[in-house]
């Protein structure tokens, strides 16, 4: 489907949808509103995602959990704004193929967690999808359809190469929905402390008192 469709879904449908699809595996999101919105659509994986702020870092550190735990299906919620700060990683997926990523991009083309000021993605001319294919991602798609976007997320689960789906979503933040209250140390450990716990191993140990 094209970038340049003007019908787009919503974020929280989206993520019911892929949420039910999920069970063992571990998500990286963006901040903004999809962190509410996250914690609220799929409330069994919220020990196994780690909430990131930082705008850049979301698909590359996804892309590192995906290297170190390569029997692990590992799924990168990122936006439009944040891939767009660090386009290259399209090139790191391009060239080393990780099996076991799944990327999402939401692209409501707006930075909505700062007032909604445009992305380049609204002009209509950039096309994230394209940009990753050109990177050497084969499996990289753009959607506007709820339904189409639910059996990609069936196939980006199941795929052995990256894959990349682009979901244009409308920007309407869901209403009424429970706040997450952890901040983003608490959110740390516990994702650490998931990890250690289904996959046998240790990270960080007990903490030192002085």
């Amino acid at each position: 489907m094209s970038a340049t469709t003007t019908a787009k879904m919503s974020r929280y449908q989206c993520m019911a949808r892929l949420g039910a699809r999920l069970q063992d595996e571990l998500v990286v999101l963006s901040l903004g509103g999809a962190v509410d919105e996250w914690y609220d659509a799929a409330p069994h994986m919220r020990s196994a995602s780690l909430f990131q702020q930082q705008l850049g870092c979301v698909t590359p550190e996804a892309f590192g959990l995906a290297v170190g735990l390569p029997h692990r299906r590992v799924v990168s919620l990122d936006t439009d704004g944040g891939l767009l700060f660090n386009l290259g990683i399209l090139a790191t997926l391009g060239n080393e193929q990780p099996k076991n990523l799944f990327v999402v991009v939401w692209d409501n083309e707006q930075y909505q967690s700062i007032g909604g000021p445009r992305t380049h993605t609204a002009s209509g001319r950039v096309d994230l999808a394209a940009i990753a294919r050109g990177c050497g991602v084969e499996k990289a798609f753009v959607t506007s359809d709820l339904d189409e976007f639910d059996a990609h997320c069936a196939a980006g689960l199941a795929a052995d190469e990256p894959y990349v789906l682009v979901a244009k979503t409308d920007g309407i933040l869901q209403p009424g929905i429970k706040r997450k209250h952890s901040d983003g140390r608490e959110d740390k450990y516990v994702f650490v402390r998931h990890v250690e716990a289904t996959e046998g191993i240790t990270i960080m140990g007990p903490s030192e008192h002085n």
